[in-house]
């Protein structure tokens, strides 16, 4: 009997998130700190569920002493753990000091993690998963953690993509865990099965196409194949090009920002939910930057997973605000 079938699936992995309240060197004995569950995977999918999607996690999860909690959390947050894999491994970790300014610190525990044993066997098995979904959002993180994720990466892309689904890809260049040509080349591979590249300038855009220009950024991305490209061009503003029209969305002002840990991942899970459900892309990129923008009020990549009810109240409440004919330069 075929499974169920999901409006959204998520490939990636699920981070220990340690959250510390003080910049990393002046970290000391005694220092107080959170412990949450996180990852860019995690929090795009508890944004999809939050959206109204039907959500599963494709992962692997290690067999450490917080394991249990970890698939416990990810569960109240409405994502479907029944495919995750385990390994003989402990889950990857990281420490992170955060503002809401973009001044974020992190330190990273991966190596040998049960996440970075994800491979195209773990796809194969999921393949009757990914074939049935409306839509599946990866990322280059994903892709960097091994050569074996890597090619599980563009291993799902093309099987949601022969199937007629959707894929979102987020390249998140990070340059502690792989180089600027390895993530050049995965995401030369992966662009052309994507219905939506979300990215950053200068960040992203500098490292993977070589420009500081959010507009020259999206032609770029597209033309390596992305039909639409987001890219967000600081707290404020994000540039939508889809192929006939480039413009740029400014977002609403969170009046009491605590951390932008997992925003974007937020924007790309609401979006790539909303499209699944059947929105236009106008108003699926309205929902997502109004919940990036209220997700912001919370701790850590997901302190704060706004439902949909409170999303589209400050999408709708965002448009009224914008006269007819507003330009966002």
């Amino acid at each position: 009997m075929a499974g169920p079938r999901y409006d959204v699936v998520v490939l990636g992995e699920v981070l220990v998130e340690i959250h510390a309240d003080t910049a990393l060197r002046a970290v000391a004995d005694g220092t107080p700190a959170r412990i949450s569950y996180s990852g860019d995977a995690l929090n795009a999918a508890a944004a999809a569920a939050a959206a109204g999607a039907r959500t599963a996690l494709l992962a692997v999860v290690g067999d450490d002493e917080l394991s249990v909690p970890l698939l416990r959390r990810v569960a109240e947050l409405g994502v479907d753990t029944a495919h995750v894999h385990r390994a003989p491994r402990p889950n990857g970790a990281y420490l992170l000091a955060a503002g809401t300014a973009g001044a974020r610190e992190f330190v990273y525990w991966r190596t040998h993690s049960a996440g970075s044993t994800l491979s195209p066997g773990h796809v194969e098995a999921w393949r009757s998963v990914l074939t049935g979904a409306g839509a599946l959002i990866t990322s280059g993180i994903t892709g960097a953690l091994s050569a074996g994720s890597g090619e599980a990466v563009v291993a799902a892309a093309e099987t949601v993509h022969r199937a007629g689904g959707h894929v979102s890809y987020d390249p998140n260049f990070r340059p502690r865990l792989t180089g600027r040509a390895a993530a050049r080349q995965l995401l030369a591979r992966v662009a052309p099965l994507t219905g939506l590249l979300k990215t950053s300038c200068p960040d992203d855009a500098l490292a993977l196409v070589g420009t500081a220009d959010p507009g020259a950024a999206a032609a770029r991305y597209r033309a390596l194949g992305a039909r639409t490209v987001a890219v967000t061009a600081g707290a404020d503003r994000l540039l939508l090009d889809d192929g006939t029209l480039a413009e740029y969305h400014c977002v609403p002002v969170n009046p009491a920002p605590v951390d932008a840990t997992g925003a974007g991942d937020c924007f790309t899970g609401t979006v790539t939910a909303r499209l699944a459900l059947g929105d236009s892309l106008a108003d699926a990129v309205a929902h997502g930057i109004a919940a990036a923008s209220l997700s912001v009020s919370g701790r850590g990549g997901t302190g704060r997973v706004p439902t949909f009810a409170q999303t589209a109240a400050l999408a709708a409440t965002h448009r009224r605000r914008r006269a007819p004919g507003d330009t966002h330069p």
